[in-house]
């Protein structure tokens, strides 16, 4: 498959043109209105700091059914315990950028650019991008952000200062989506963090399919 190479116009080709891994186009910026037309085609961005902007629709796609959640015991004593309080979109900038700073096995820096913070928080300020906040003592210890998009999380990245905080973030937060509607949290890309909670891969088709139906 060839690797499409994108200009200042808006657009995206056929998520079914993207190659074995799921790279799909290089190129183009990162304005608001790209970056909810990339996740309204089941598209993400996802790049080192030196790098162009690259776009990806891997096949088969990383997600989580809220249904599905899974709360292991020591997880439900966490809760339980009430170790951590949990917020959404009370500090947006904090969150990203420690999920920008946190150091992570295998990866060498960050993709988390200063154009990448930049436009997700303003999609932010638009209320597109949600941010998810374990507190511990008066203190940030854990989060995620995304995209909310109709009833469909698009989930971007997540940080952890304290033990267990993301994963009480990452729950708390599906029980709010699932509350307020929400069908699916698209999760990317296979990590083993994320299957342990409930995600799994389903294919592509079955994933564009989902964000035809709920996405605004």
């Amino acid at each position: 498959m060839p690797l499409y190479l994108l200009d200042d116009k808006l657009w995206f080709p056929p998520v079914e043109n993207a190659m074995h891994d799921g790279l799909l186009a290089i190129g183009g910026d990162l304005s608001p209105d790209r970056l909810l037309l990339a996740y309204r085609c089941g598209i993400f961005p996802w790049f080192n700091e030196e790098d162009p902007p690259l776009w990806w629709s891997p096949d088969p796609r990383f997600v989580l059914f809220p249904d599905e959640l899974k709360v292991s015991k020591s997880m439900q004593q966490v809760i339980k315990k009430n170790e951590f309080e949990f917020r959404m979109n009370t500090t947006f900038p904090a969150v990203i950028t420690n999920c920008r700073n946190v150091r992570r096995k295998g990866m060498d820096g960050t993709w988390i650019t200063d154009n990448i913070v930049e436009a997700y928080t303003s999609l932010h300020t638009t209320g597109y991008a949600y941010c998810a906040e374990a507190w511990q003592n008066g203190k940030l210890a854990g989060g995620l952000y995304g995209i909310l998009m109709g009833k469909i999380f698009f989930g971007e990245s997540m940080f952890s200062l304290a033990p267990n905080a993301s994963k009480f973030a990452f729950i708390k937060l599906v029980e709010n989506l699932k509350a307020n509607g929400v069908v699916l949290i698209d999760c990317q890309v296979y990590t083993a963090h994320l299957e342990s909670l409930g995600a799994r891969m389903i294919p592509r088709k079955d994933f564009i399919c989902q964000i035809d139906i709920c996405c605004d």
